[in-house]
């Protein structure tokens, strides 16, 4: 049985600009994303009572491999308080809010800071790529890459489908669920060029995208290709970027200058993946998290005005659209071609752009995806805001294990 849970809030939100930023430190953008949830709150450093800090690449790519969130929140005066580290590969961020939800919710504090940053730009692609590697099993990597790799089998890829450059090999892994998607439903390349179309028109209007530039399905066809069924424009970028969130309690919220401003959390669920066959689509460890939230927040998929969910590939958003429960499994791919995800459709989705345009700093990527949920309820996204949101719901997966994501997060946000 379910048990009335304390009141949370969002009181404020921060986040950089995602791009490449050369002369940008962790420590600068993790305080341009802390000051700017401070403002956006008004609160001050000395109310902030315990902190989350989320990033996945610092340890590889400049050997940081410990107490990174102490260095990094010290330099901007945020000490003494206790600091946790976390690292959840692509869904660190959203585990970061999570645990800032947990912790003000058991009334150990009324105020707490979950804050993501990454910066993965570094002039070695080969290293700059390897931050990946660690994200499934390394005592397994050959059979990992059969069974992942198995699941595309029945799908030819066309001829010059596949990059020459470098490439992630978890690009690999994304186009083999969309063959598995397209054998098993039928989906079509055109319906994944669809959902990447939509998401760089949705980023056309956001100013912290990294990037910005429309494109039509047909572009998105004709573009360079990484691996079939996957181009250029359908694939998240390397991205450096931050986004903070404070969490805070009824009491708290009492304390506040404009406390209309305030988002409700009103379920914050972390799932891990478990063992199953392709064809249990059902048992996705999505849709068994997506189900505990929808339960913990006493509402349905109809009830949602918009959602942003793991694009890091066009594909991701079309299974994710299903497991959420937007529509039949198999039909995401129509969905996104009938044009029901865009802006003034029947559920936008990743109405920021998504992390194909938006970008996808690992480690902030799910505070990034809340930032862009609060500015919708509060109906403050300017020329890409949903008309009427009220509830609205963030997934942010992380890792493989076996067939499906290590990790996911969801979390529902209520106006």
């Amino acid at each position: 049985m379910n048990h009335p849970q304390p009141a949370v809030y969002v009181a404020g939100i921060g986040m950089t600009p995602t791009g490449k930023f050369v002369d940008r430190s962790i420590k600068q953008l993790t305080a341009d994303a802390v000051n700017a949830a401070l403002a956006d709150a008004g609160l001050q450093l000395a109310d902030i009572q315990s902190a989350f800090f989320s990033n996945a690449t610092q340890g590889v790519l400049e050997g940081q491999t410990m107490v990174r969130g102490q260095i990094a929140l010290r330099s901007m005066g945020i000490e003494s308080i206790p600091v946790y580290n976390i690292e959840n590969a692509c869904a660190s961020a959203s585990s970061a809010f999570n645990l800032a939800v947990q912790y003000v919710r058991s009334g150990e504090g009324d105020i707490a800071l979950a804050v993501g940053a990454e910066k993965m730009f570094c002039a070695d692609k080969a290293r700059m790529f390897s931050v990946f590697d660690g994200a499934w099993d390394l005592s397994t990597i050959e059979a990992n890459k059969r069974s992942l790799l198995a699941l595309g089998e029945g799908i030819t890829p066309p001829e010059g489908s596949t990059s020459k450059a470098p490439y992630s090999l978890f690009m690999d892994i994304y186009a083999a669920f969309g063959r598995f998607h397209m054998r098993e439903f039928g989906s079509t390349q055109r319906q994944f060029a669809a959902v990447a179309a939509k998401n760089h028109g949705h980023s056309v209007h956001n100013a912290l995208a990294q990037y910005r530039t429309a494109y039509s399905i047909d572009e998105v066809l004709a573009a360079p290709p990484i691996t079939y069924p996957l181009t250029l424009p359908m694939c998240a970028p390397i991205s450096d970027g931050a986004a903070a969130a404070l969490v805070c309690s009824e009491a708290a919220l009492a304390r506040l200058a404009d406390r209309r401003r305030a988002i409700r959390v009103l379920a914050c669920v972390l799932g891990t993946g478990s063992t199953r066959r392709p064809h249990d689509v059902g048992q996705h460890v999505t849709v068994k998290a997506a189900k505990l939230a929808y339960e913990r927040a006493g509402v349905g998929p109809k009830d949602i005005s918009l959602a942003e969910v793991h694009d890091a590939t066009a594909i991701g958003e079309i299974v994710q659209s299903e497991n959420l429960g937007f529509c039949e499994f198999g039909a995401g791919g129509a969905l996104a071609e009938s044009g029901a995800t865009t802006i003034g459709g029947r559920i936008p989705i990743n109405t920021s752009g998504g992390l194909e345009s938006k970008g996808h700093p690992i480690g902030a990527t799910g505070l990034g995806q809340l930032h862009e949920l609060v500015t919708q309820l509060r109906a403050e996204a300017g020329a890409r805001q949903v008309q009427g949101a009220r509830l609205a719901v963030a997934e942010n997966g992380g890792g493989i294990f076996g067939i499906e994501e290590a990790v996911c997060a969801i979390t529902i946000l209520s106006r």
